[in-house]
Formats: structure tokens, sequence, C-alpha cells
């Protein structure tokens, strides 16, 4: 998502781009150190890529309950939010099922190129989020033997929340973070709003195929099967897995965004709306939650209030 503001600050994180934008031009480096220690802190908790991080300990704990920090009792017990939210359709133990599908190390290293003499992929089946202990209480998480969790559908939207609020207390103005199409906005910002560009691929720039948005609060996400594809000797993959059947979901929309009070909550609600398929349009509408679902031809379906021109506020 390209966004209009000229003081910005791009870097990677989390296997993607997160970029930081700010009010008050002379508070870009308070606001860029505190989001890189946020987002440093998100992942030696929540990464699957890093032997070291405490969801590695979790999925090698061999079915024992393992004592977390509190950030990880938090990111946790979002997924599991999710998952209740949506009766299932975002699910935090797809892991298996990712690392079948050839989803086995960081992003960056897949083939996204043919992959002729590949293997062909398995499929594994999802054990389910209420298969997960947590005890916050004793601040400990266990899973049974042989079960994966994987925070990726929850924890980049909840460190988005989580890096804009910091921000803002480090920097003392409107603070505007984005960590791979995940946007959260914390503080006053701009009078007329935070100006961005939503499309299909987060690292698009202003001339993608997309629209112009304004937002003042809260947070807005965007999931889709478009990007995050890598192949293999079964064909090309993505990431979003229907937990129904541990593959990668079939859907009439081929992206979806979602603007909500935060950008977990837009993220469950766009990730949710892949899965559902036809029916996340009426679901959306229900819930009030302004959307905009692109079609796998690439038509666009506004619903619950989403501008349908540019430049209006979401």
């Amino acid at each position: 998502m390209a966004i209009s503001q000229q003081e910005t600050a791009r870097f990677d994180a989390l296997g993607s781009i997160a970029t930081v934008a700010v009010s008050d031009s002379g508070q870009i480096g308070a606001a860029v150190d505190s989001v890189q220690e946020t987002v440093a802190a998100f992942d030696r908790a929540c990464s699957r890529f890093r032997e070291d991080s405490e969801l590695s300990a979790v999925n090698a704990s061999a079915g024992m309950a393992v004592r977390v920090s509190p950030l990880m009792i938090e990111a946790v017990g979002a997924a599991l939010r999710a998952a209740g939210l949506t009766d299932g359709d975002v699910d935090p133990t797809v892991g298996r099922a990712l690392i079948a599908l050839g989803y086995d190390r960081d992003f960056d290293s897949l083939p996204t190129g043919p992959q002729p003499k590949a293997p062909v992929v398995s499929f594994a089946s999802v054990p389910g989020w209420r298969t997960v202990e947590l005890d916050a209480a004793a601040g400990t998480i266990r899973v049974p033997r042989g079960v994966a969790l994987d925070l990726g559908a929850t924890a980049k939207a909840l460190c988005a929340d989580r890096a804009a609020a910091d921000a803002h207390a480090a920097a003392g103005c409107g603070v505007l973070v984005s960590l791979g199409g995940d946007m959260a906005v914390a503080g006053d910002g701009p009078a007329d709003g935070w100006r961005v560009r939503v499309t299909d691929d987060h690292r698009s720039d202003v001339d993608a195929p997309g629209q112009w948005i304004s937002i003042r609060s809260g947070g807005l996400a965007t999931s889709s099967t478009a990007v995050r594809r890598w192949e293999t000797g079964s064909g090309s993959m993505h990431h979003l897995v229907d937990p129904g059947n541990g593959r990668p979901v079939t859907s009439a929309w081929r992206t979806v965004s979602v603007t909500a009070a935060s950008c977990l909550d837009a993220n469950i609600a766009s990730t949710a709306a892949i899965v559902r398929g036809e029916r996340a349009a009426e679901w959306l509408e229900s819930l009030g939650l302004p959307s905009r679902l692109v079609g796998v031809e690439g038509v666009a379906r506004h619903v619950a209030g989403w501008p349908t021109e540019g430049d209006e506020l979401a």
C-alpha cells in the first residue's frame, strides 16, 4: 500500500516491508526507533522461522506446557480469539499444513519460478484451535505433540497496533505503521486523514491498480491470494490455508481489504473473508465493517460504507 505522506521511512520487518509515517516530520526518527523495537520483540516471540523464538519452543515442546512472555500470551490469545470469532476460519494450528505445502522457511527463500523437478507437495490436516491450551495466569502455552502453531494471520496485525501506539507515545505525534499491508494509526493524523492506496500487493507503487482512500483512526488490513505465492512440483501455492482441508484456499476473492477499530480486527475479518468466499460480503455487511472485495477477474465490490470514489474517508 502506497502512502501519500512525504515524511515516511521504510525498512524490512517480519519477512515483509514496514512503512512508518508521522504527522510531525521532526519526529520520524523517534517513531522509527520505537517501531523497530516493537517489531524486534514480536519477531523474538512469534517467528516460525527463528529457532530461538518462543513460538519455536512451543512447537517443539512435544506436548509439554511452555512458560512464555506476556507478549507471547497476548499473541496466542489474539489468535485463539480470531478462531472463535470466525468459527475456525482463521486457525493458528495450520503450521503443519503450511510446512507440508512447502512453506517451511522464510518466504524470501521459497522458489517463485517454475520448479519442474521439485517434489510433489503433501497435505496435512489442521488439528483445530481448541487443541491449544493457554494458561494466562501461569504464563504457559501447550499444544499436543505434532501440532504446530503459525501466528502469521494475526501476530503481524497485532504488532502493527502495538507499534503505532508505542510510536505515538514515543514521538508525541500522529503515527501510521504499515507492516506488509497491515496498517494501524495512533494519535492525531493529517487534517484530511492518512491517504493510502489500496492494492493487491502492499509492495506496489502509486501506479498499481487500486484505490486511494483516507483513514483517520483504527486499522486497515488486506488479505490476498495474489501475493506470497511459491512454486512446487504440484504447482503454485499460497499462504492462506483453508482449515477445513489443509489446502490453499480457493476463493471467489483474490483480495479483501477491511477497515475496523484495530488492525487486528481488520485482519481477522479480511482473512476470514477470503476463506468464506461468496458468503463473505454479506457477513462483512452484517458486521458493519467497510470492505473492498476484489474478485478473481479483478472486479471490486464495496460493502458496509467503503467509499466508491478515491479520496473519500473510510
